[in-house]
């Protein structure tokens, strides 16, 4: 079959793996419906991980609509025909970690990650024809027809990822909130943030693409590339800082910027992906500001998977209008480029085998 391997930096593309096929009774084999590209699997695209990565091996890929085409004699929650979709963390649901939500961290599997290297699992990529999912049902989820292939993607990790943003931040009305990163994850942060009833909303970034869909919802919107972007924001906020910032990029600097604009007791959500070893936290300022930040980027997303189900089901979001490009997975290369260097106006893409 065909799936999607990890060749080197910038080098991802569609090459022929062995068949996958079930091996344990807790298994469970999906045909690919659809899968797309998360904002996390451009840092393997860039080589951050080249480490971990076992070259002409490795496959990529943690979001997925797809059809059961077997199961394990475990398996009591699926069964052929379904339509499901699973978290980007593979775990198990039993142990004591996943008992208290932590699902990321789960105990059997070692924090396992789809596509993303030998230290997290080894595991199969969903940019593939076919994946086997371990542990099927302890972190997949069945999928109603009436939900579109794009928007249950994000039921994987983005859409996950944007609730316990906010469930971080815990915005209260009235409130100035201020959101770095508008990428897909940004943008369903936004909109949950907007339906808190908040004071002033500012969106940062330094694609004015991606600025102008924050706009169009009615945030106020600075572009990072500008050399005043600080004042700028600290002008809408009274100079005082913003109460909460929600930080969706993963970088340093980011993070920085977020604890630059934040008030004196305010709380700042980070659910970015940092592959840096080190950042010079000031712990003076940190504590004498009386700032809480919360680290996020390791989501424990399969708690939240029906919440975000339900809030599609009821039309209180739609993720599928963040999809701008559609490829197939032979051209799984072009489809790595064309996200990460931000090409034609590209928000999200759908990739189908």
């Amino acid at each position: 079959m065909k799936a999607a391997v990890y060749f080197g930096e910038k080098d991802i593309r569609a090459t022929d793996v062995e068949d996958a096929k079930i091996k344990n009774d807790h298994d469970m084999l999906v045909e690919v419906s659809a899968t797309s590209i998360c904002g996390s699997d451009l840092h393997l695209y860039r080589g951050a991980m080249d480490a971990i990565m076992d070259k002409g091996r490795s496959q990529t890929g943690h979001e997925l609509i797809g059809r059961v085409l077997d199961v394990g004699s475990a398996v009591g929650k699926f069964k052929i025909g379904d339509r499901v979709s699973m978290a980007y963390s593979c775990s198990c649901g039993d142990c004591y970690m996943c008992e208290v939500g932590a699902t990321a961290h789960c105990e059997t599997t070692q924090k396992a990650v789809y596509g993303f290297g030998v230290p997290f699992g080894d595991l199969n990529g969903t940019h593939s024809e076919a994946l086997v999912l371990p542990h099927a049902d302890g972190h997949a989820i069945k999928v109603p027809d009436a939900i579109s292939d794009a928007a249950a993607l994000t039921l994987s990790c983005n859409l996950p990822s944007a609730i316990i943003a906010n469930n971080l931040a815990d915005i209260k009305p009235g409130e100035n909130v201020a959101l770095i990163g508008c990428g897909p994850t940004g943008l369903m942060s936004l909109d949950i943030a907007l339906s808190k009833a908040p004071g002033c909303v500012v969106a940062i970034d330094k694609e004015a693409y991606r600025l102008k869909v924050a706009s169009s919802k009615g945030a106020i919107t600075i572009n990072a590339n500008a050399e005043n972007w600080k004042e700028q924001a600290m002008s809408l906020c009274g100079g005082r800082g913003f109460d909460k910032v929600i930080e969706v990029v993963g970088y340093p600097e980011t993070l920085q910027m977020a604890l630059d604009i934040i008030r004196p007791g305010g709380t700042v959500a980070a659910i970015g992906v940092f592959c840096d070893a080190e950042f010079n936290l000031v712990l003076a300022d940190v504590f004498f500001r009386d700032i809480t930040l919360h680290m996020n980027g390791f989501a424990n997303v399969q708690p939240f998977m029906w919440e975000g189900l339900r809030l599609m089901e009821r039309g209180v979001l739609k993720p599928e209008e963040y999809f701008s490009h559609e490829f197939k997975l032979a051209d799984i290369d072009k489809a790595y480029s064309t996200f990460y260097n931000k090409t034609d106006d590209v928000l999200k893409t759908i990739i189908r085998p």
